[in-house]
């Protein structure tokens, strides 16, 4: 799928590898300047290096999603410099532990509900008035197929990502009347680090791979786009509706 983001600004959160790194790319191919937010210095200037082959720009910002206050900043800095923000990508998250609820540790869960859904909440208000400056604000939240089928050992996770899409959700019912339109995404099973660790018996060869799902999901940055409020299924390559209460 083909559309210009000449001039315009992406913020990509976990753009150091996997999708957010692919998705980065698929973003600079199209002309978008990109806002590369990572923990990892070096996967960051490596993907800095691939940008600048495709004769866009980033700007490289290492950073620990942690830290509340310096998603405040961030969002502060892009006032002052740029004025305005064109697309959110709220990428970077945490499995955690595959096991049992009863047995999750107390450290572990408080650090995935902090990165998967405390971070996202702090990037949609530190986000949310640059977005609405643009005049095609286009939000992306990555979610999982787990917020839906409350999958045994993955409750953590999985409760993060349902709650990131109703935070999507109710996010895009207040800006549905303005230019800013906000999905999330199931991205299905990926080749990446996060499904090795939680499945490490798969046979990576048999899942896509996270440069073809990027692909796909590019498509929801297209200034054209007029679906908010949707679940974008990539396995399924179309947006699901959510089921309302009658």
């Amino acid at each position: 799928m083909t559309f210009d983001l000449s001039g315009r600004l992406a913020l990509v959160t976990g753009a150091s590898r996997g999708i957010g790194y692919f998705l980065s790319l698929e973003l600079a191919k199209r002309g978008a300047h990109v806002i590369a937010v990572a923990r990892t210095v070096g996967g960051l200037e490596e993907l800095d290096d691939e940008i600048r082959k495709f004769g866009s720009s980033a700007t490289l910002v290492p950073l620990d999603l942690t830290d509340m206050e310096a998603i405040d900043r961030l969002g502060g800095s892009i006032y002052e410099r740029w004025g305005k923000l064109d697309i959110l990508v709220a990428n970077a998250a945490v499995l955690g532990t595959i096991s049992p609820i009863g047995h999750v540790e107390a450290k572990t869960f408080e650090k995935v509900v902090n990165l998967n859904l405390t971070s996202v909440w702090r990037l949609i208000r530190s986000t949310d008035p640059l977005l609405r400056l643009s005049d095609a604000g286009r939000a992306i939240l990555l979610s999982s197929g787990v917020a839906h089928s409350a999958r045994a050992f993955w409750a953590p996770y999985a409760a993060t990502k349902a709650a990131v899409e109703v935070l999507g959700r109710s996010w895009a019912e207040e800006t549905k009347r303005m230019k800013l339109r906000v999905n999330s995404v199931n991205p299905g099973a990926t080749r990446t680090a996060m499904r090795a660790q939680a499945m490490p018996g798969e046979d990576p060869e048999t899942l896509p791979t996270p440069q073809s799902v990027a692909e796909k999901i590019v498509a929801l940055a297209d200034p054209a786009l007029e679906v908010t409020g949707k679940l974008f299924d990539v396995r399924q390559n179309r947006f699901l509706d959510y089921h309302m209460p009658s």
